[in-house]
């Protein structure tokens, strides 16, 4: 296979295209959403896939295209490791119906439309032509042989009674780089809750089905509660990881429910199985579940990693952290903390909690601490810390208050947030001319501090471009120009 996309080569037709470069799940996910769309309005159906091996060791591997899908199926519909997108639409975020999209598409002169958003079908409205039926459209895919041998052996094992499949996702989340964002907690379902649901779960008269990465979480959850793994089902005879992947996606596809985070993995599994997808909190409300993975910690976290049990006392801290006072979510985060000293994330946390009750010289000497530290490691901005603090900003749903507190102190003269509030309006708000201000009053109050200058010279320079290119060069060569001292 080569990278070359041939889309213009095959058809003068309107192409409906998924082209994401995540993980498996999201590729499958975005790429049954776009043949869905392509099939009922009568357009062709494509999606990119990378020519090599992509693999992230904390989170997943994404296999060659020929070893996921038949050669029938790539000669159709592959159409290289990527696209251009200047002569595409993008589908989603916007309500559209079929009868807009072949004007538009001839009026800007477009070889197609962009599908990668999960949930596309929220703003499609074609009233009266019926469901689109997904399910169907993931199962017709053609897979490799390899792949198809999976799927028929999870179709031909025997269960011992109905079961519900609890999926535990641990990888980049929960021991990766990700679990310091703080921002992704809500796609896992924290291994520390598992007892607890499956005892739910055999209160229904069901059978539990334990998917996770981890296997000595496993191990220990299914001696301590009676739940099966896919071991247990022959998941062991699977050489490849795609191949076995694949095969406890289609085991959970069989279950009568599927609990699971947000993660898109067993979102794709419910899917294929037209198996209802059921959330963290359902089972016993968001708080009442946090507080059974605290009771858990209390009387069980030796039995379990130590980064399994830092991100129970996170996870519990985010479900509970609007409906607690700051100083209990502090006792919380210290755990957490305690467990794993390494994540920048808890520190710029309890910063914050400070920062919320309004002692500020706290909070100040936290951040100092670490930021001081962070730099005699780094001398780039951001520092991770304020990496993090800009994560947690883009992230409207949980960082609202954070960043109003950190902008509360800046406001009152704390210089370590104040840094902190330059980079947010720079990288994040793209407010060039107020983060220059603040980093300028920051350096003549500290004019020795070496963060303070590179926040300044970083300011100066703006935004980063998120393409490389020409962009990003005008941009790093405008660095050269902007203040050192």
């Amino acid at each position: 296979m080569s990278g070359k996309a041939t889309f213009a080569l095959v058809s003068d037709s309107t192409l409906i295209a998924a082209t994401r470069t995540d993980g498996l799940g999201g590729r499958l996910l975005a790429m049954a959403n776009a043949k869905a769309l392509a099939d009922r309005l009568g357009y062709r159906f494509g999606f990119t896939w990378n020519s090599r091996v992509v693999s992230n060791q904390e989170s997943h591997m994404v296999d060659l295209a020929k070893n996921v899908f038949s050669a029938e199926f790539i000669d159709r519909h592959w159409l290289g490791d990527k696209i251009g997108d200047s002569r595409f639409g993008v589908l989603g975020g916007a309500t559209f119906t079929p009868a807009e999209l072949e004007p538009i598409a001839r009026q800007k002169r477009l070889h197609g439309w962009i599908c990668n958003e999960f949930d596309v079908f929220d703003f499609f409205r074609d009233d009266g032509a019926g469901p689109i039926r997904r399910s169907e459209t993931l199962r017709g895919f053609g897979f490799s042989p390899a792949v198809r041998q999976a799927l028929d052996a999870a179709a031909a094992c025997r269960f011992p009674g109905p079961m519900a499949a609890l999926h535990l996702r641990s990888g980049d989340i929960v021991r990766g780089h990700h679990r310091r964002s703080l921002v992704f907690a809500n796609k896992v379902i924290p291994s520390t809750l598992a007892k607890a649901i499956v005892g739910e779960i055999s209160s229904m008269g069901l059978k539990t089905l334990l998917i996770g990465q981890d296997r000595a979480t496993l191990d220990y959850l299914k001696a301590e509660t009676g739940a099966l793994l896919a071991t247990d089902f022959g998941s062991g005879e699977f050489k490849g990881e795609t191949a076995c992947t694949f095969f406890e996606m289609a085991l959970m596809a069989r279950c009568r429910q599927i609990h699971a985070g947000s993660s898109i993995y067993a979102v794709v599994a419910s899917v294929m199985g037209d198996t209802p997808f059921i959330g963290a909190g359902a089972l016993f409300g968001t708080r009442r579940a946090a507080e059974i993975v605290l009771e858990e910690l209390r009387t069980h976290e030796p039995h379990y990693h130590p980064l399994e049990a830092a991100f129970g006392y996170q996870w519990a801290f985010l479900s509970l952290e609007d409906e607690i006072d700051p100083a209990q979510g502090r006792e919380i985060l210290e755990k957490a903390q305690a467990l794993d000293p390494q994540n920048d994330g808890y520190p710029m946390k309890i910063a914050g909690t400070f920062f919320r009750e309004g002692n500020h010289a706290a909070g100040e000497a936290i951040l100092k601490s670490v930021m001081t530290s962070q730099s005699g490691r780094r001398s780039k901005i951001p520092l991770p810390v304020m990496d993090i603090v800009a994560r947690v900003a883009r992230d409207r749903r949980t960082g609202k208050k954070d960043i109003e507190a950190f902008f509360t102190a800046a406001e009152a003269g704390y210089p370590h947030p104040a840094a902190c509030c330059a980079y947010i309006l720079t990288e994040v708000l793209g407010d060039k001319k107020s983060a220059s201000e603040m980093a300028a009053r920051l350096v003549k109050a500290n004019p020795g501090n070496p963060i303070f200058r590179r926040i300044r010279r970083r300011a100066g320079m703006g935004r980063k471009p998120k393409k490389r290119g020409l962009a990003k060069a005008i941009w790093w060569l405008g660095g050269l120009k902007a203040p050192w001292f």
